[in-house]
């Protein structure tokens, strides 16, 4: 493992926060960030979205240290400081959307080089969402699972979806699947659209938090998806549809003003998880765990308890998990 940089002064995160390069099974450069190393409680393996990166995740980490978990966050292939995939740099791309599980493999192969606190423990935003769950299907060393907005499948009208299919399948036969997809652009979402009408958060210091680090350190982002990416998501989310969700315990947090994903399937899913819990956030948008101060504290809050309930052995099944929601709510 060579050290990778680490922009601490745009994270915030904890103290002594440090990064690694990874290579993947096919020789995509990949990079880790680590903050609380010496955690008591165990580490959360947290997968970020499309577009994000490891710094995005500072504070995060912050707010798992103080309950004595470390965090480990992942640059996928083509964002962040990872490799890029296309010549144009600012296309969110990939070639196959399973790509990411080689991503997955090196990053569990740095918590194991790096001999991080247990018990193990899944947090996946959005596009991380399904990569989570990909994972997790596939026997991801993890106690539990925990996700935030996940893109278990992607929020489309009626009369658009069949168009998505068919443009972004097209485009493949056509070589056109490097094309960015429809509505959107090689700019960085933070810095084109207006705090008044963004998906994200309610919170305008967070909103702005994202704006200075895209500010920072422009090579950290990426635009709009890539035609090729588009039809890679809609089969993957698709294909997850068709199984069963693993045998873990499962947190799932959505905002009730949520945009980006398809709501319906995140709701589909956690009524048929055994053990799972599905919280609904009251004026929740996609980020959730980057709105208010009082939203930030409450969902950390309740990720801590649901982690810390799974991990003593006592959390495996539907009574545990609820247990768990009602008290954060209460607090």
């Amino acid at each position: 493992m060579k050290e990778a940089p680490l922009y601490s002064e745009i994270a915030k995160g904890p103290d002594e926060g440090a990064a690694w390069w990874m290579t993947s099974a096919d020789g995509v450069r990949v990079r880790v960030g680590l903050w609380n190393r010496a955690a008591p409680n165990g580490t959360v393996f947290l997968f970020p979205g499309r577009t994000e990166y490891v710094e995005k995740y500072g504070d995060a980490a912050a707010h798992f240290a103080g309950c004595g978990y470390a965090t480990l966050v992942i640059d996928w292939r083509g964002q962040g400081l990872a490799d890029r995939l296309q010549d144009d740099v600012m296309s969110g791309h990939v070639h196959h959307f399973t790509d990411y599980q080689m991503d997955v493999a090196a990053m569990v192969e740095a918590a194991h080089r790096l001999d991080l606190p247990r018990p193990w423990h899944l947090l996946g935003h959005s596009m991380g969402g399904c990569i989570g769950l990909r994972a997790a299907m596939q026997g991801l060393e993890v106690q539990s699972a925990a996700f935030s907005g996940p893109m278990w499948g992607i929020a489309l009208s009626d009369a658009l979806r069949p168009v998505a299919w068919s443009l972004s399948w097209s485009s493949r036969q056509l070589g056109m699947s490097h094309f960015y997809a429809p509505g959107t652009a090689r700019e960085s979402y933070v810095l084109t659209e207006p705090f008044e009408t963004n998906k994200l958060t309610n919170d305008r210091e967070m909103y702005q938090y994202m704006i200075n680090q895209a500010n920072a350190h422009p090579e950290l982002g990426i635009g709009g998806p890539s035609l090729r990416w588009l039809h890679e998501a809609l089969s993957e989310t698709r294909a997850l549809a068709r199984r069963r969700s693993p045998d873990l315990p499962c947190l799932t947090l959505l905002g009730s003003d949520e945009q980006i994903v398809d709501v319906a399937r995140v709701h589909e899913r956690m009524a048929h998880w055994p053990g799972g819990h599905l919280e609904i956030v009251p004026n929740g948008r996609h980020e959730t765990l980057m709105d208010s101060p009082e939203m930030r504290v409450r969902l950390f809050k309740q990720l801590c308890e649901f982690y810390l309930g799974s991990g003593d052995g006592n959390a495996s099944g539907p009574a545990p998990q609820a247990s768990v929601a009602r008290q954060a709510r209460k607090s």
